[in-house]
């Protein structure tokens, strides 16, 4: 029983979780990792224009073939909790492209993301993007 306490007590605060889960998206952007930011998206995911799942990694897949180089900034999230299971994140975010030492491309977004948890780990379940320029 104690174990049982213990380990309840141990969990990541669902605020803190989801900070961690955004950094490692970013993080997976950076590292051109289709495969890890596939694993982030919830099977019902949505993104503009009707993006689902498959979609938004082959869009990632085919920019990571364009640009050598890929670089994001994330603004300060807001973060809004939904009950425990579901939560709002938005941010700021600059993104950067190239294929040399200094980017080629540069994008600034305002970006709206809708969470869910699943099991242990939250899942991007929507996004949408919007350029700020």
């Amino acid at each position: 029983m104690l174990v049982l306490i213990l380990a309840a007590c141990a969990r990541t605060p669902p605020e803190q979780a989801l900070r961690q889960q955004v950094g490692a998206l970013q993080h997976a952007v950076e590292a051109r990792d289709a495969a890890a930011i596939d694993g982030m998206l919830a099977a019902d995911f949505i993104g503009n224009d009707g993006m689902d799942k498959s979609q938004a990694r082959r869009m990632a897949a085919a920019l990571f073939i364009r640009y050598r180089n890929v670089g994001v900034s994330i603004g300060p999230l807001q973060l809004r909790m939904q009950g425990e299971s579901q939560a709002a994140v938005d941010f700021t975010a600059a993104a950067t492209g190239g294929d040399g030492a200094l980017p080629d491309s540069g994008q600034l977004w305002d970006v709206k993301t809708g969470w869910r948890l699943d099991g242990s780990d939250w899942k991007l379940v929507s996004a949408e993007w919007k350029s700020k320029l």
